[in-house]
């Protein structure tokens, strides 16, 4: 049983860690345009407009993925 539960807190971290990358650093890119179904043109405003929340938000998910 606890193989099975290292296994899930390691896909949680890791799952947190892509998160991290995709809203720090992918967010305005086209990767993370489709990840998040912003592919149009107001939605690419809105990536722009939003940078900065997302990096807060990647931050946390980092903060997650390390503790």
């Amino acid at each position: 049983m606890t193989v099975i539960t290292d296994l899930v807190v390691v896909l949680v971290a890791l799952l947190h860690a892509y998160f991290l990358v995709l809203e720090m650093f992918l967010w305005d890119k086209p990767a993370g345009l489709r990840a998040f179904g912003n592919d149009s043109e107001t939605g690419k405003k809105y990536a722009e407009s939003s940078k900065v929340l997302a990096a807060n938000q990647g931050l946390y998910n980092g903060f997650l993925a390390a503790g």
